[in-house]
């Protein structure tokens, strides 16, 4: 491509509404354009890296032996109802009317209808297994999108899923198409870790996630200092390291006037947050539920609502507060007259403070006996240097950017829409299925998060928009127009794809931009033709060096060719 007839600008100042520095660098290099929250336009340069990743998911994909499909993305909502997916899902699915006045969806994924794109051609275990996939548009009318490409309402996906008779095989075509998966961000270079996650909307046995590393990502990962444990903080196990020895003491009543929060109350009493336990009034299916935790503890909403099934849970408000004895600020569990849940930690606890139910007082030296309670179960965050569950070492945390998943779905969508087989007995069973998602924009903004600079972004050979920049510097001299322009046909007759600098602007805003585009290697085309000399700049460490004109394509070929092994 040459850049004085192309579409190409540059911003020379960060993007004002970008948080993020994927989303900040791909908006300044032209490579996307918001308009609209969580809505943008791939322009020329960013449709060529999002396809080449693209074309690299294809790949690795159709050699597991999958078939491609394309889905539509205006979907009857009648085929997520039979799911019970429209009450799962909830505000965050894009719903309209067609003139008919007949409910339709914007799909923000596919289970059901590659369910009944399945039942097509299944009758008998002799059809089982096979995968399906698509790369297509996602719908999710987020409630804060941000960060760029990371946390959008309209995506691309890729998402495949396999169709099995039972466990064991719906087992070896997750791991196929797990392997399937390391591929593609090792190809792609992403430092990435695979943790355990939550099933979600999704439903299933099984969720894995990759988690990108970056500095910027949404999820916190929970990973161990001594093993290979990596998990979500959403589902990831809280294993106590603190255990009371001492002799229980006398419970006793003490007043706290004026102290708001629970570590008000132990700077007030001199003690340590960990000797605390604290109330947090919840409405759970419009009843008051309250669950007690450590003071120093989060609640994981994940987990209480997977205790309770149940996906909506708000605070208690005055009302549901007011049929119990529950006073805001100062409840505890003794004598306490409503439906209390206990994190297991508590167990093993030894006089602590908790709330005494009555204004300005709390308790200190309660102790389980003191109080009686309906649940214990985990029900709080882990916290860095808590207990790995897998070997005893000690939990730290990164965050990360997900860019992929794997659901065992198990006989969920099956069952309920009828996808079913005949075994060798004529014996009805429904098909086991599973499923495989993998965002290109998350991973594109992943790439963006690990692989930058001052200077812009750094691009590998594979996915960069072109692979090479001749940059041309004085428009007028004639030698250096026949070298370049050489150069350039040369290397696009070979099939690299090559891009040539040849505006009329300064040297410095050639270099800036093409730096700032993520070129891996640029060839500058100047004054040093006179002595038949180049110089080649290597983006990624920054090398320069001067290369005679005569070697100069076949040193270029083979640093390209390098890089992409």
């Amino acid at each position: 491509m040459k850049l004085s007839k192309s579409f190409f600008f540059t911003l020379r100042e960060d993007a004002k509404d970008e948080e993020s520095t994927s989303g900040n660098l791909l908006v300044r290099s032209g490579m996307i354009k918001k308009i609209g929250a969580g809505i943008y336009m791939f322009l020329p340069m960013g449709l060529r890296v999002l396809d080449k990743i693209g074309n690299i998911v294809k790949e690795e994909i159709n050699n597991t032996g999958a078939q491609e499909l394309l889905m539509p993305s205006l979907i009857p909502s009648e085929y997520y109802e039979k799911c019970g997916r429209i009450t799962a899902f909830g505000d965050d699915m894009f719903s309209l009317k067609d003139r008919y006045n007949k409910n339709h969806v914007l799909g923000p994924t596919h289970e059901e209808l590659f369910t009944i794109a399945a039942k097509s051609m299944v009758k008998s275990y002799k059809d089982l297994p096979f995968t399906l996939y698509q790369q297509a548009d996602k719908f999710r009318d987020e409630p804060r999108p941000r960060y760029g490409l990371i946390r959008v309402r309209e995506f691309i996906m890729k998402d495949a899923y396999s169709f099995d008779r039972d466990e064991e095989g719906l087992n070896e075509s997750y791991n196929i198409m797990k392997t399937a998966y390391n591929n593609i961000y090792k190809r792609l270079g992403i430092n990435y870790k695979i943790v355990k996650a939550d099933c979600g909307t999704m439903g299933g046995t099984l969720s894995e996630e990759y988690q990108a590393i970056t500095d910027i990502g949404e999820d916190i990962l929970v990973l161990c200092d001594k093993c290979d444990y990596a998990s979500n903080i959403e589902v990831s196990e809280c294993i106590s390291n603190h255990k009371d020895l001492e002799k229980e003491k006398t419970l006793t009543k003490v007043e706290t006037s004026h102290q708001e929060t629970i570590e008000d109350v132990c700077k007030f009493l001199n003690l340590d947050l960990k000797k605390s336990i604290k109330a947090l009034l919840m409405n759970i299916n419009n009843e008051l539920v309250v669950f007690f935790i450590r003071g120093d503890r989060e609640l994981n909403i994940n987990k209480v609502s997977k205790l309770f099934n149940t996906k909506e849970i708000n605070f208690a408000n005055d009302d549901l507060i007011s049929s119990s004895n529950a006073v805001p600020g100062y409840t505890g569990p003794i004598d306490l007259k409503a439906k209390i849940v206990i994190d297991r930690e508590i167990l093993q606890m030894k006089n602590f403070c908790c709330g005494a139910n009555e204004e300005g007082y709390h308790y200190i030296n309660a102790n389980i006996k003191d109080f009686s309670y309906d649940l214990v179960a985990d029900i709080v965050n882990v916290k860095e240097d808590d207990i790995c569950p897998n070997c005893g070492g000690k939990i730290y945390f990164r965050k990360g950017i997900e860019v992929g998943n794997l659901f065992k779905l198990g006989t969920k969508y099956a069952s309920q829409l009828g996808l079913t087989y005949l075994d060798e007995n004529n014996q009805e069973h429904p098909v086991v299925m599973g499923c495989y998602g993998l965002g290109l924009g998350r991973v594109l903004a992943s790439i963006v998060e690990q692989n930058n600079d001052e200077n812009g972004l750094i691009f590998s050979a594979n996915i960069a928009p072109y692979q090479v920049a001749i940059v041309q510097i004085d428009m007028k001299d004639e030698k250096q127009s026949e070298i370049a322009n050489q150069l350039y046909e040369n290397l696009k007759s070979k099939g690299f794809d090559v891009i040539l600098d040849d505006r009329e602007e300064r040297p410095g805003v050639k270099f800036k931009d093409m730096d700032l585009i993520g070129i891996p290697f640029r060839i500058t085309i100047g004054k040093k033709v006179n002595d038949d000399l180049v110089e080649l700049k290597i983006r990624k460490t920054g090398v320069q060096e001067d290369v005679s004109v005569d070697s100069i394509e076949k040193k270029i070929i083979k640093l390209i060719e390098d890089d992409l092994k």
